[in-house]
C-alpha cells in the first residue's frame, strides 16, 4: 500500500492527510472547495512547524511530509490509483452515502474503502458499495498526528482481510489499533458521550456552573481536560450529531441529548470552531474565560 486518497480537508481530513504523508505515503487529499484544501494544507505545514520547533522532526522530514500530499477538488480524479480511500467528511449520513456511491463508480474494486465516521454504521455505509467486504470504519481520534488510538470497526460484511490489513497499516502509522464491532457510538463514543450529555445536563439543571463541572472532574476523576471543555474542542454540532445517532440506533433515552445542547447548536455556539461554546474563544483557544450567558452572578 502506497498511494492514499483522504476526502475532507477539514480538521480531521488534513489530520489524517498529514499523519499517512509523514509516514512516507503519497497522499491525494480531496475537498469540492479549493478554499478548505488551501486552509487544510496551511494547517499542517502549521503543525509541522510546531514539531520542528519541538524537534520531533528535520526541517527535511517536514519537506517531504507536504510534497507527499497533492490536492484534488474532484473525487474521480483524487481516486485514481489508489490503494486505500479514508473519507473524513461532515459527519453526515446523507454526505457520507453519496461519497460512497461516487467511490464505488470511480475505484477499483481492489481499493479498500475507510471511513472516518466517529458513529454511523458502518454496514449501512457499504450497503451502498458493489463489495461491501472492503469497506471498514478507521476512527481516527483528534488531534490526529498526535493521538495514538485509531478504532477500527468491522460492519457486517468487512472481511478478515481487510481488517488485518487495516490493523496493520495503523501500526506502520504508530498507532495503537482496536478493534470493534459495528453498533451506534462504537466504543469511543458510545462511553464519551453520555459523559459529557450528563456533564451539560448537570449545568441545564443549575447543579454546578462550567467552571465547576469540569474542575471537579480534571482533580477528582484524573481527566486531562473538563467535559465542558472537552465538548467545545470536538464541536458542540459534532457531539449532537453523535447522540442523535445512538438515540436513534437505540430507542434508548439515556442517549437523548440536552436540551441546552440541541439549543446552543440551534443558536450557533458550537465551541471552539465558532468563537463560544460553554467558554469564550474570541481571545484565546484557551478555556479560560467563561461565556458570559454561563457566569453565575
Amino acid at each position: 500500500m502506497k498511494t492514499i486518497a483522504v476526502i475532507g480537508a477539514g480538521t480531521m481530513g488534513n489530520g489524517i492527510a498529514h499523519t499517512f504523508a509523514q509516514s512516507g505515503f503519497v497522499v491525494k487529499l480531496i475537498d469540492v472547495s479549493e478554499k478548505s484544501l488551501d486552509k487544510g494544507m496551511a494547517t499542517i505545514a502549521a503543525n509541522l512547524d510546531r514539531m520542528l520547533a519541538k524537534g520531533s522532526i528535520t526541517a527535511e522530514e517536514k519537506a517531504k511530509t507536504i510534497t507527499n500530499i497533492i490536492t484534488y477538488t474532484d473525487i474521480k480524479d483524487g481516486v485514481v490509483g489508489v490503494d486505500l480511500v479514508v473519507e473524513a467528511a461532515t459527519e453526515n449520513i446523507d454526505l457520507k452515502l453519496n461519497i460512497f456511491k461516487q467511490l464505488n463508480e470511480a475505484c477499483s474494486h481492489n481499493t479498500i474503502l475507510a471511513t472516518n465516521t466517529s458513529s454511523i454504521s458502518i454496514t449501512q455505509i457499504g450497503a451502498v458499495v458493489t463489495h461491501p467486504e472492503r469497506v471498514i470504519g478507521m476512527h481516527f481520534m483528534n488531534p490526529v498526528p498526535i493521538m495514538k488510538l485509531v478504532e477500527i470497526i468491522r460492519g457486517y460484511n468487512t472481511s478478515d482481510e481487510v481488517t488485518k490489513i487495516i490493523m496493520e497499516l495503523s501500526v506502520k502509522l504508530g498507532k495503537t489499533p482496536v478493534e470493534v464491532n459495528d453498533y451506534p457510538g462504537f466504543v469511543a463514543n458510545r462511553i464519551l458521550m453520555p459523559m459529557l450529555n450528563e456533564a451539560i445536563e448537570t449545568l441545564y439543571n443549575k447543579v454546578a456552573g462550567v467552571y465547576e463541572i469540569d474542575t471537579v472532574m480534571k482533580l477528582g476523576m484524573g481527566h486531562p481536560m473538563g467535559p465542558l471543555q472537552l465538548a467545545d474542542f470536538i464541536g458542540l454540532d459534532v457531539c449532537l450529531a453523535i447522540l442523535n445517532v445512538m438515540y436513534d440506533g437505540f430507542k434508548n433515552p439515556k442517549y437523548a441529548p440536552c436540551p441546552l445542547l440541541v439549543n446552543m447548536v440551534r443558536a450557533g455556539k458550537l465551541g471552539v470552531k465558532s468563537g463560544e461554546g460553554f467558554y469564550d474563544y474570541s481571545e484565546s483557544k484557551k478555556a479560560e474565560k467563561i461565556s458570559k450567558q454561563f457566569i453565575i452572578s
